[in-house]
């Protein structure tokens, strides 16, 4: 095998590749971009919104209580919320969002709360709505502290202290370290979004260099010269390979710059309280996603090109090579699942193995016999695929489909 032929293809291709705006689009543009904008973007959004959420008056709807004034009186005079009398609409009020929930007081509460005796609170809220949740968290936290102030001075009329129904406070400290936290929340969209986005980098590299060529007419242009088919594939994979790692590398450089400028807005915005984003990756971990991220994009690189070879024009390709978008999204958000944690058997399916190991390596474990096996499948399904690129491109019938 003649390097310097494939040297000279590789050169030829990355030249004409560096021209293409849709491939520096996805090679450079789109990893540099979509890690601030996922990050701190939608992160910060986010934390403004639930900020607001939770400094928002909500509107409350009192149901009941008409014969315990005083409980009544407290809720309408809690500043957290804004309390209004009942209406049998409620519920549809609250479907509405005109009314974020409603407390039902039982029947005679005051006197029975006075008594002793043990009534049921209701609250109605609207599942899976932020500001309604608050709502009834609000109303909830109300009714809390009217039960331990009830009890607090029932044990005072009885010259008892307060620590009879509480005798002991309970704090959760964290013990693990800032990699295993990291783990935790990042393990899982780390491997997911450096596997999508090299998959990405290489998608339109590995279309322009064989249904472009064939597109364009040059395709029978570069099979004329004296260099061998064999070769003029490495050559062109080898360019797509350098568009998908390119894209892995900047995806994960972006990735750490954008935590770190996050981490500092996000502590800003909790106003001196404990910052929310309390990880840390190191570049030990780094390294090593990279380098369980290698043999995926070398199996990446060739599958795309055995598929866009397929193709007689560039839309063509993309019909046949956007379906596998979903093929790869899907082991990859089923490693990041709560749950799904690294076997042997899961250790042979393709990318998920990739993101399973990855999570793991983020939160600083290394399993080594279960990474040498990922490592090796990955290796034996790269060299698979790129063998049967190598097939194709010497298949008369599929090079030249009309």
């Amino acid at each position: 095998m003649k390097l310097r032929n494939i040297w000279i293809v590789y050169r030829k291709e990355l030249r004409d590749s560096l021209r293409d705006r849709r491939t520096l689009i996805a090679m450079v543009v789109v990893p540099i971009l979509i890690m601030p904008l996922i990050s701190i973007g939608v992160g910060t959004l986010m934390a403004k919104i639930m900020g607001e959420a939770k400094k928002e008056i909500p509107r409350v709807m009192i149901l009941g209580g008409e014969d315990s004034p005083k409980t009544q009186e407290a809720l309408e005079s809690y500043k957290e919320i804004t309390a209004e009398r009942g209406s049998a609409d409620y519920v549809q009020l609250i479907s509405d969002k005109k009314v974020r929930a409603a407390v039902e007081i039982p029947p005679d509460f005051d006197a029975a709360m006075a008594r002793g005796e043990q009534l049921t609170v209701k609250i109605y809220d609207y599942e899976g709505d932020l500001k309604s949740g608050v709502a009834a968290e609000k109303l909830e936290k109300f009714f809390n502290d009217l039960s331990t102030r009830t009890v607090q001075e029932r044990l005072a009329a009885k010259n008892l202290p307060a620590t009879l129904i509480k005798p002991f406070e309970l704090k959760t400290q964290n013990v693990a370290p800032p990699e295993k936290v990291s783990g935790a929340v990042l393990g899982g969209f780390i491997p997911y979004f450096v596997i999508i986005l090299s998959l990405t980098g290489a998608m339109y590299p590995a279309i322009d260099l064989t249904a472009g060529e064939k597109e364009r007419g040059t395709i029978e242009t570069i099979l004329c010269s004296r260099v061998s088919r064999t070769h003029l594939v490495l050559g062109k994979f080898f360019m797509v390979l350098t568009a998908s790692l390119t894209t892995a590398i900047l995806a994960m450089i972006s990735m750490g710059g954008s935590f770190k400028v996050a981490k500092r807005i996000l502590a800003g915005m909790a106003g001196g309280a404990d910052n929310p984003l309390q990880f840390s990756i190191g570049i030990k971990a780094i390294l090593a996603v990279f380098l369980m991220a290698l043999p995926i994009t070398v199996f990446f690189s060739a599958a795309l090109l055995a598929i866009a070879l397929l193709a007689k024009s560039y839309k063509e390709a993309q019909s046949y090579i956007s379906p596998l978008m979903i093929v790869v999204i899907l082991p990859a958000i089923a490693g990041m699942l709560p749950g799904t944690e690294l076997s042997g058997r899961l250790s042979l399916i393709p990318v998920l193995n990739t993101t399973l190991v990855c999570k793991e390596i983020v939160s600083g474990t290394y399993h080594w016999h279960q990474i040498g096996i990922i490592f090796l499948s990955t290796c034996v399904y790269a060299a698979a695929a790129l063998f049967i690129a190598v097939k194709q491109f010497n298949r008369e019938d599929v090079l030249f489909r009309t």
